[in-house]
């Protein structure tokens, strides 16, 4: 009981955390792309997710792995850079808006691309991937950010305080 009333009273504080949280995952994953080997791997990662995968996604898989064979460390590298920007907007509350679209694309292009839609599905296999319910977590941490008030445990609440189309522009 005591624990439902305090999120009640502490609505945004309790988002914060989950960002939070949320944050230090993307910045572990961030971390990861930078860790020698990465960049040799990932156009295997990108052949391996296409295995098993119904004919009429090879297209999809077979322009990754072209784009990706001729210089992966542009992709590698940027990816794990947008998950260390994502996890710093996620940790500080910075530019939200731009954070979680970002986030849920990005998490759509993991899902889509290395995960290989999580699948092949068929018998015996019993995961969808993390990268699509990595996307749903933004979609709530938006639905979350538009229903409650402004959430002043945030970089964009201290910035909106002195700019005020920073609000419009950047904060919910």
């Amino acid at each position: 009981m005591a624990m439902k009333s305090f999120l009640r009273r502490n609505p945004a504080g309790f988002s914060r955390v989950i960002e939070i949280i949320f944050g230090v995952i993307w910045g572990i994953d961030g971390v990861l792309k930078f860790l020698p080997g990465v960049v040799q791997a990932f156009p295997n990662l990108i052949i391996q997710a296409s295995t098993g995968q119904p004919a009429w996604l090879s297209g999809w898989f077979l322009f990754w792995a072209h784009a990706t064979f001729g210089n992966p460390a542009v992709f590698v590298y940027s990816v794990g850079f947008f998950e260390l920007a994502l996890a710093f907007c996620l940790i500080f509350g910075f530019m939200r808006k731009v954070g979680y679209l970002g986030g849920f694309v990005l998490s759509l292009i993991i899902w889509s691309v290395p995960e290989g839609f999580g699948g092949p599905y068929g018998p015996g296999s019993t995961d969808i991937g993390t990268g699509i319910i990595y996307a749903i977590v933004f979609l709530l941490l938006m639905a979350i950010a538009l229903t409650n008030k402004e959430n002043r445990k945030s970089l964009d609440y201290i910035i909106g305080r002195r700019l005020k189309w920073w609000r419009k522009a950047f904060a919910f």
